[in-house]
């Protein structure tokens, strides 16, 4: 009796522990159970953070270089002074100076790739302060994915040498004749590019842009836009390890007149004749390039790979009395305006010699008058140094230390047409000869 009595009196105690204890796991579970759920949205979110940077890539490089040339701005040569050697081998040296350090490129480059959808923007910082060389966005369709359509500052489409990147081209700096008609590369505009993914039309691509015709990243300054395309090829010959790429371009735009004075050679005569018409002045006049380039690439049995790279343009130029590079627009600004016909090439080889080592040969000319000779230069048909051609024969070498570094030696032979001898211009006298402007170039690049 006393022990069922004692049961009797300890069992609600019992069962109301039990009852406490129950609440209790329930509480931890709770607890727990909230804890993992917090851990899993600090993964999410830590998750979605992670696959928003993986789709950010930051490359860039940086040349610095040492130069030499056997020419001296400024001095006194053959009667006249002497013009400025490097002009287009990484800008022209100083007065008075023949050798100098600099940091021709550094870039910066910031690239969001989302699949379809792609912004980037590139930077370049040197020792002449902080520019944009790129800044555009591009969306693919998502069907066919056939088309691209890009719009900013970027690459314009025409030819090859200039969507060939600086960090990967062997020769120092692009042609005489790319950088006079394309000064920069870049523009501002809009354009599309289709490109198949399979079948027979795999092998071709096209695109087709409308920029402002006002160099680069300048805000525009009148209604003109210039239209620009290339049509390429790609045709791999897999079992002869050899390719032919190529492709034709062109340019079609026009040039604003800041000044009523508009200049044209004279199809019978072959002199500058002059057009005052007060019309002109803010009119336009046509900037039209026509261009074809080809690229042919093949593995030479033990030497090692080669490239071997050619384009010609031809068209119509404006500029300058004194210059036949891309002229932009200055309401007011009462310069004369210069129409010349030119033409240019260039012949580009490259050989790999093993996995380390380039042999680079270069060859390009550039004739911003085609209508004129180098003997009438200078003999009262009032032409300038604006109209002389040049040659430029360039021989170089290339060692990669590894994947990020390479050191390049490369040595520039200008040449210039020499102008009629009786001249007593004295902007022309030193083109009476070949005027001294040859460029020797070691550049060490790390790239990443």
């Amino acid at each position: 009796m006393k022990m069922f009595f004692a049961v009797l009196v300890f069992l609600p105690f019992v069962l109301s522990a039990q009852d406490g204890s129950s609440a209790a796991t329930k509480e931890d579970v709770e607890n727990v159970k909230g804890a993992f759920e917090g851990l899993n949205e600090s993964y999410l979110e830590t998750k979605t953070t992670v696959d928003a940077l993986k789709k950010i890539k930051i490359s860039g490089y940086v040349q610095a270089q040492y130069q030499i040339t056997d020419g001296i701005a400024g001095t006194v040569f053959n009667g006249g002074t002497a013009p400025a050697p490097g002009g287009f081998s990484g800008g022209a040296f100083p007065n008075d100076v023949s050798s100098r350090f600099s940091v021709r490129r550094g870039r910066i480059k910031f690239n969001y790739d989302n699949d379809l959808t792609q912004y980037v923007m590139q930077f370049d910082v040197t020792q002449g302060g902080l520019a944009i060389k790129d800044m555009y966005a591009s969306i693919k369709e998502p069907y066919l994915k056939l088309a691209t359509f890009t719009g900013g500052i970027f690459d314009r489409p025409f030819g090859f040498e200039i969507s060939y990147s600086s960090s990967n081209r062997e020769a120092p700096e692009r042609s005489r004749m790319y950088q006079t008609l394309f000064p920069g590369e870049r523009e501002l505009g809009a354009k599309i590019e289709l490109a198949p993914q399979s079948g027979m039309l795999s092998m071709f691509n096209a695109k087709v842009g409308v920029f402002n015709g006002n160099n680069n990243n300048n805000a525009e300054n009148d209604n003109n836009k210039d239209i620009i395309g290339r049509v390429g090829f790609q045709l791999p010959f897999n079992e002869e390890n050899l390719e032919i790429d190529g492709g034709a371009s062109f340019y079609s735009g026009k040039v604003t007149s800041g000044s009523r004075a508009i200049w044209k050679i004279d199809n019978g005569t072959k002199l500058w004749k002059y057009d005052s018409t007060a019309k002109n002045n803010g009119s336009s006049f046509d900037r039209s390039y026509v261009g074809v380039d080809a690229q042919l690439y093949y593995d030479l049995p033990v030497l090692g790979g080669l490239s071997l790279r050619a384009e010609y343009i031809t068209g119509t130029q404006p500029g300058t009395a004194a210059s036949a590079s891309y002229y932009v627009y200055a309401k007011g600004s009462g310069t004369p305006l210069y129409s010349r016909k030119f033409s240019g090439y260039y012949v580009n080889y490259v050989q790999n010699i093993g996995l380390t080592e380039q042999i680079v040969v270069k060859y390009d000319k550039f004739n911003p008058n085609t209508d004129i000779t180098s003997s009438s230069i200078g003999t009262g048909n009032l032409t300038t140094a604006g109209d002389i051609a040049y040659t430029t024969l360039g021989v170089g070498a290339v060692h990669h230390f590894d994947g990020n570094v390479k050191l390049t030696l490369y040595y520039e032979m200008i040449s210039n047409e020499k102008v009629n001898s009786a001249t007593t211009n004295a902007a022309l006298l030193p083109f009476k000869e070949d005027v001294k402007d040859n460029v020797f170039t070691v550049r060490m690049q790390y790239k990443f």
